[in-house]
């Protein structure tokens, strides 16, 4: 009996001692793998991937190291397992298991399987709420599903949770492009163009606000059934067309000078109405108002060379008037949107 007890003592002592020599192994490993990645020798990385997972198969890492760098060998599918080992681990960090339910969205998105990748990123956000990639990944989903009104909600969400990123801003206004929501797609526009006002998209951003300033709405989609504005929208789409309607017949210094006189006219017409509308509090609150606040400021002429200084005029307009650019800069920075 004394020996029966003296053996199970040894192999308790054991167990745990391989437990912690297995995952020590499996966390070089991984780290061996994780240099490779680094040089984009993702068939090398693979190859320590999966020596790191014979040694510890729940390495929840070596996993979703595993992961993606399949999924960078365009072998996304087949990661999709190791992905949801790492969601079944109870030892994942919540790094990882955001990452996870992330990389599962994109590998079907990127796979043409967009309500499975939708169905992921519901599932992650679920998880955490306040992860803001999974919100964005989720509206960019809609979006290239053509579900647009779903796009604009979780795009609001998106914003709420970081509202300096550019790329979130610039959704939410193509979204509110294609449902022919003119305010929205203006102001949001304008916005991602304060965090974003020098780069290519840029360029494309402020062709949008030349097109809605001229009255123009995107095409109607093959297959897409556009959705009826809403007497809310429909009354702030008016409301653009009459506050620039006087400019037609008037001739400014510079297209500088008239962009920030179209704009300083729409700011204040778009946040009179909405003030008045009821519904729809994130437009009201963090664009429209916030846009009139600045429409009742000196610095109109700045902010149309800020949004617009991928065109040389601009460009040159900034360079002469540092200090304007200056305060418009501290008023952007003291001023809350929400």
């Amino acid at each position: 009996m004394k020996n029966y007890l003296k053996i199970l003592l040894i192999l308790l002592l054991i167990a745990p001692f391989r437990v912690l020599a297995q995952t020590s192994d499996a966390k070089s490993l991984t780290l061996e793998g994780n240099d490779l990645a680094r040089q984009k020798n993702y068939a090398g990385a693979v190859e320590k991937y999966k020596a790191a997972l014979a040694a510890d198969a729940d390495y929840a890492p070596g996993n979703y190291q595993m992961a993606f760098a399949l999924v960078m060998m365009n072998k996304g599918l087949d990661g999709i397992p190791y992905l949801q080992k790492v969601l079944k681990s109870t030892t994942s960090s919540a790094n990882l298991v955001n990452g996870a339910y992330d990389l599962i969205g994109s590998i079907y998105d990127q796979n043409h399987q967009p309500q499975k990748a939708i169905d992921s990123y519901k599932e992650g956000i679920k998880a955490n709420p306040t992860y803001q990639p999974l919100q964005y990944n989720l509206a960019l989903a809609y979006f290239r599903n053509k579900q647009y009104a779903e796009a604009e909600n979780i795009a609001q969400q998106a914003i709420k949770l970081d509202s300096t990123h550019a790329t979130t801003m610039r959704l939410y206004a193509l979204v509110s492009f294609h449902q022919n929501k003119r305010a929205a797609a203006l102001l949001g526009f304008c916005s991602f163009l304060m965090l974003e006002p020098n780069t290519a998209r840029s360029t494309e951003a402020l062709g949008n606000i030349n097109n809605i300033l001229q009255g123009g709405v995107l095409k109607a989609e093959a297959g897409v059934k556009p959705a009826k504005p809403d007497a809310n929208t429909l009354a702030l789409n008016k409301t653009i067309t009459t506050a620039i309607a006087p400019f037609a017949t008037r001739r400014y210094a510079s297209a500088g000078d008239l962009l920030a006189a179209q704009l300083k006219a729409i700011f204040t017409s778009v946040g009179t109405l909405s003030a008045k509308q009821t519904g729809n509090d994130f437009f009201k609150n963090y664009f429209a108002t916030y846009f009139n606040q600045l429409s009742q400021t000196p610095h109109m002429p700045a902010f149309a060379r800020l949004i617009s200084q991928t065109k040389p005029e601009s460009a040159t307009w900034i360079k002469a008037h540092p200090q304007e650019m200056t305060d418009l800069d501290n008023w952007i920075k003291t001023t809350k949107r929400w």
